[in-house]
């Protein structure tokens, strides 16, 4: 049961309703076919592992059958037909994601543009690492900066990275948040020109952040060392020092 978190999570996320459908199957760990044909991608989230039969099971237990409503900003399918919502069970007040990381079965996103939503989501995420559900029950799901290795085992992949920042540079319209002294093989954050004035609205201005411990979150690229690409605020969390 997710009743005392359903005042800080139902209204953020309910965006303008985009159709209804019973669940017809769940196809991985956040797509499920309605019978009338229609594939959802569930919004918000970014599963642990979509070939999980464990995660499939977790999403498969919350609407199997169930009888759905659609919510998001627009309804335009993405490149492979998919919608793009968030799913509200029919008679529930929180969403289906919502659910889900309250469980510790997914990770927030990193690409909610909504601040109210992402700052819901990111609750729910906060309720399942508190109570060491799902994937918070083990120490792996969110990765050490200084452990190079174990980030770039997941290039291409999402991760959630906590650590310290040693250094902040910047480089032509680049900011880097660095995590180690080596520039080039060490794991690093960026943070474009054009977006850093969000960030500073936002009370993360990058020299700031010097020797702060904070938690990333965002697909991991290896240009030269590890790296993750901020493009809104909510991608990071400031933590206690």
């Amino acid at each position: 049961m997710l009743a005392p978190l359903s005042a800080a999570l139902a209204a953020p996320c309910s965006f303008e309703a985009q159709g209804e459908g019973r669940v017809a199957a769940v196809i991985d760990a956040r797509s499920l076919r309605l019978t009338d044909g229609r594939e959802i991608r569930l919004a918000g989230i970014e599963p642990v592992s979509l070939e999980s039969a464990k995660r499939t099971a977790a999403l498969s237990a919350i609407v199997a059958g169930r009888d759905v409503i659609l919510r998001g900003e627009d309804d335009a399918p993405d490149r492979y037909g998919r919608q793009i919502a968030f799913v509200f069970v029919g008679g529930e007040e929180n969403s289906v994601q919502a659910t889900l990381l309250a469980q510790g079965e997914a990770f927030a996103a990193a690409d909610i543009r909504d601040k109210d939503c992402a700052s819901a989501l990111l609750a729910a995420e906060s309720a399942g690492r508190a109570t060491k559900k799902g994937i918070w029950a083990g120490h792996s799901a969110t990765k050490n900066a200084e452990s190079t290795g174990d980030i770039l085992a997941g290039n291409g992949r999402f991760m959630l990275v906590e650590g310290r920042v040693l250094s902040v540079r910047q480089a032509g319209a680049t900011t880097y948040l660095n995590f180690g002294r080596n520039w080039t093989r060490d794991f690093a954050v960026t943070i474009s020109r054009r977006v850093l004035p969000s960030f500073e609205a936002a009370g993360m201005a990058p020299k700031s952040l010097e020797n702060r411990r904070i938690r990333v979150r965002g697909f991991i690229e290896t240009r030269t060392g590890p790296r993750i690409e901020l493009l809104r605020p909510g991608q990071l969390e400031l933590l206690v020092n």
